[in-house]
């Protein structure tokens, strides 16, 4: 993209996003239940083999069910761009997928009854011709679908502007001979 004096526009930062932090809610609980279930048991045993089995249990929940859906909330992250929305996501082997403001897309909020309750929602952006990219459990998804309007327009707007300028460039030089 160029603005109005033919100037190359450096790509801007505007948000970046993940899904809400609310679906880190149950891994805190399981690990709140877990150290203090392995807390309680470990050493009630005459047998120390059942003791260690409790502290191999309890630290296999906390790696299944709370470190794992950490590091999956981690590892999916969105970014918008003056240019671009960005999805990356994958820990070992990581996806990334992008759409240009430029080529016009249409952009769907979704929600379900607890999303509506935390105003956040799913974000469904459709460009026709590739598969739609899902922005999951956003949060401010209202906000965030005026954002991408806004950047389209913007985007559209200078493409706009640009094919005027390069058409009426042209004229000029056939008016002169």
């Amino acid at each position: 993209m160029q603005n109005t004096t033919g100037e190359p526009i450096a790509e801007r930062v505007v948000a970046r996003l993940r899904r809400h932090g609310r679906v880190l809610i149950l891994p805190v609980v399981v690990l709140l239940a877990s150290v203090g279930a392995v807390s309680y048991l470990y050493g009630t045993f005459r047998e120390q083999w059942i003791s260690t089995l409790v502290l191999v249990g309890g630290v296999a929940v906390i790696v299944l069910l709370v470190l794992l859906p950490y590091l999956m909330w981690l590892n999916h992250r969105y970014t918008l761009t003056t240019r671009r929305v960005i999805v990356r996501q994958g820990f070992f082997v990581r996806t990334r997928q992008e759409v240009l403001h430029s080529r016009g897309y249409t952009v769907t909020v979704k929600r379900g009854p607890l999303q509506a309750l935390f105003r956040s929602g799913d974000i469904v952006i459709t460009s026709g011709v590739d598969k739609p990219i899902l922005l999951k459990d956003i949060p401010g998804a209202n906000q965030v679908q005026a954002v991408l309007h806004d950047l389209i327009e913007r985007a559209q707007g200078q493409i706009g502007y640009g094919a005027y300028a390069a058409g009426s460039a042209s004229r000029d030089e056939t008016s002169m001979l």
